[in-house]
């Protein structure tokens, strides 16, 4: 494959920089159907709109999309229905072929790539999981697991123990040989995010794979796989249509409408500062308190002890039942427990009355 050099940084004085490299990059793709797309689209100039693509007889699906996403992320897209974001990440690891447009993985050009690349790529490099689950019927949870691993040509033992240590991860252990009829919804998805990881994934898609499931069943899940984040930093490209969905899982959001990007940007970004009428539309029903860190409206921490605590990452709404019984004040706190702030009760209650 061709490989694509990051763009270098420079410091004030024009010194170089180390500049994180994203570790996937989306520049430009489109992806029309229809008779001779490509040929069409590159003949109508670089951003042709949507009437003028129907006119020439056109679907336009992905429409001149660009993005980022960066090592560690979990990078939610997000639309309605027929928005473009499934046929987004099908174009992202080629399960469909983008029309135009460049995608590098880790800086090589998938589209460089040869079918076999290809193949090679999706069996250890990235990992899929997708809203219908896919098991194998006739195969047990272990087995369904050690699948991928399987077709890698794994040793036994070795993909044996790899799949009991993802069937634990996922909070299946003693289920190894159930057969998929035995099991739950969220369970059968649990073996099908554990399959998914046992090739252990650079890149992890993950296409509305809680959409099937009842809303309490899928809050667990959502709390499952923030728990897998928290102990495996996968970079994620995370697809739903569900806001609060997304408030909960995103690091970063891309709202998308008839087949191109609105806005890129943090939950609380996206909430509070709308690029677009649609994205404020979009957005409209959310609470802020949802997507409002407590960072945002904590003061220093002068003086005092607090006996409660709540992380920095907390929204409003998460922090606001500590406040029920009277306290006055909170102290954040980040991932080691240091504290780096206080709340106040007055700031959290202005802002649940914001809605």
């Amino acid at each position: 494959m061709d490989r694509v050099d990051a763009p270098v940084a420079t410091g004030p004085g024009g010194d170089r920089m180390s500049a994180p490299e994203p570790k996937l990059v989306c520049r430009g793709v489109w992806k029309v159907f229809g008779h001779r797309g490509d040929e069409t689209l590159r003949a109508m100039g670089p951003d042709p709109s949507g009437d003028t693509l129907s006119a020439a007889g056109l679907v336009p699906a992905v429409r001149n999309v660009d993005i980022e996403v960066g090592e560690g992320e979990i990078f939610v897209i997000m639309g309605l229905s027929g928005s473009g974001k499934s046929t987004l990440v099908r174009c992202l690891s080629r399960l469909i072929e983008p029309t135009a447009g460049e995608i590098l993985f880790q800086g090589r050009n998938l589209l460089a790539a040869s079918d076999s690349e290809m193949i090679e790529l999706r069996r250890h490099a990235m990992g899929m999981v997708f809203q219908h689950f896919a098991l194998l019927p006739h195969m047990t949870v272990a087995d369904n697991v050690a699948f991928p691993l399987e077709v890698q040509g794994v040793s036994r033992a070795e993909r044996s123990e790899r799949a009991a240590r993802m069937i634990e991860l996922v909070g299946l252990a003693g289920r190894e040989t159930a057969f998929p009829r035995e099991l739950s919804g969220g369970q059968q998805q649990r073996v099908g995010i554990a399959r998914s990881l046992a090739a252990d994934p650079e890149l992890w898609f993950l296409d509305e794979p809680f959409s099937a499931l009842d809303p309490l069943i899928r809050r667990e899940m959502q709390d499952e796989f923030m728990r897998l984040q928290s102990v495996l930093k996968k970079t994620i490209v995370f697809i739903t249509h569900d806001f609060d969905e997304a408030i909960r899982l995103a690091d970063r959001i891309a709202i998308m409408k008839s087949g191109a990007i609105e806005q890129v940007g943090s939950p609380e970004d996206i909430v509070l500062n709308p690029a677009t009428s649609y994205v404020r539309e979009f957005t409209g029903a959310v609470s802020r308190s949802k997507v409002v860190k407590v960072t945002r409206l904590m003061g220093p921490a002068n003086g005092g002890s607090p006996v409660k605590t709540v992380q920095e990452n907390a929204s409003i709404a998460d922090a606001a039942p500590l406040f029920n019984d009277g306290t006055d004040c909170v102290a954040v706190t980040d991932a080691q427990g240091r504290v780096t702030g206080h709340l106040a009760r007055p700031a959290v209650i202005d802002m649940m009355l914001q809605g």
